[in-house]
């Protein structure tokens, strides 16, 4: 088994930042692609940023030059640097991973249970 927590996710007020944090624990043999996405109110969850073993990331557009993505992979973490947050930031945050739990597995996604932010004008 894996499991991935996150952390980091509170209420700011518009024009603030948060750090968004997640590591995955457990049984782990590797992580490829780290990812995190997100779910407002009302709407489907869609892809914020992720982030590939060798460093190359891709972003939303809506977050692009304000969200920064970044991993640990000695640590089996990934991070979301959030600046300049708006009342449209406001969602609940996930972290995805896709790996291994074995040499004998095959590649899975894998899930955390979501941090809220909050932004508030």
């Amino acid at each position: 088994q894996m499991q991935l927590v996150e952390s980091g996710g509170g209420l700011v007020q518009t024009g603030e930042s948060l750090r968004l944090s997640c590591a995955a624990s457990g049984r782990v043999f590797s992580i490829d692609t780290l990812g995190w996405y997100r779910q407002a109110p009302g709407l489907q969850r869609e892809h914020v940023a992720s982030i590939r073993t060798g460093g190359s990331t891709n972003y939303a557009s809506s977050v692009k030059g304000r969200f920064t993505i970044s991993r640990d992979s000695a640590k089996n973490a990934v991070y979301l640097e959030m600046n300049s947050l708006k009342p449209e930031d406001t969602a609940v945050y996930y972290c995805k991973a896709e790996g291994r739990t074995s040499v004998w597995d095959v590649v899975r996604d894998y899930w955390g249970k979501g941090t809220q932010v909050t932004v508030s004008s």
